[in-house]
């Protein structure tokens, strides 16, 4: 019957979508496809234009604006794609705020081969979780301090309470901070067990290209 087998579809397309075997929509590839239309269509247009309005001379001026807006276009994208890749300067680690952070976290996580979960809509506060291809997983909390009363509020073990996820004693538990943690902090962590901190020094080089094993951690 028809009806039947409009369900079946439904079902199998379901199902493959679950999976992520099933191809994207129209809605998802339009925009993509018409911002590839206009790219292509707007240069030749304003060739065309320019080719009549004032000859060869104005090809050869439309040339040199494309190709300048080409550089800029490059130059302006080139951070975010960098950024996006897992790598900041010293500099845009210093403007992030918690949530920024923890974005940038994941994103370096992920540039060095780790599988991570976004937990913060679970946990009410920035927190990932980690697992790489050798099985280890890593419990990521932040630590952002801007004032001193801020300081107050989370020193010592706020940010590090457990995160109540089956098998958390496999866990290694990570601090991610920009300042420098002080030496109350230092010897907390040292006290837990499966506990580090990652301070400001030690972020800018993950940023910039070194990987947690470079750095001492997981161990």
């Amino acid at each position: 019957m028809p009806g039947s087998r409009r369900s079946q579809r439904q079902r199998a397309v379901s199902e493959l979508r679950a999976q992520g075997r099933y191809g994207p929509e129209l809605r998802d590839v339009l925009p993509g496809f018409l911002g590839l239309v206009l790219a292509v269509l707007a240069p030749t247009l304003l060739l065309a234009w320019l080719y009549r309005t004032l000859g060869v001379s104005g090809l050869v001026l439309g040339a040199v604006l494309l190709a300048a807006a080409a550089t800029m276009g490059f130059r302006l994208r080139e951070p975010i794609a960098r950024r996006r890749g897992g790598h900041y300067t010293a500099a845009e680690l210093a403007r992030l705020d918690t949530p920024g952070l923890a974005v940038a976290t994941e994103r370096m996580l992920r540039r060095d081969g780790w599988q991570v979960v976004d937990l913060s809509a679970r946990e009410g506060r920035p927190r990932l979780y980690a697992r790489d291809r050798r099985g280890r997983e890593l419990d990521v909390a932040f630590r952002l301090v801007t004032t001193a009363d801020e300081d107050e509020v989370t020193s010592g073990p706020a940010p590090l309470r457990e995160t109540a996820r089956p098998g958390v004693d496999r866990l290694i538990r990570v601090v991610v901070h920009l300042g420098t943690f002080s030496h109350a902090d230092v010897l907390w962590a040292s006290r837990q067990g499966g506990v580090k901190l990652l301070d400001g020094h030690q972020l800018q080089r993950w940023a910039g290209g070194a990987t947690l094993d470079h750095l001492g951690l997981p161990s």
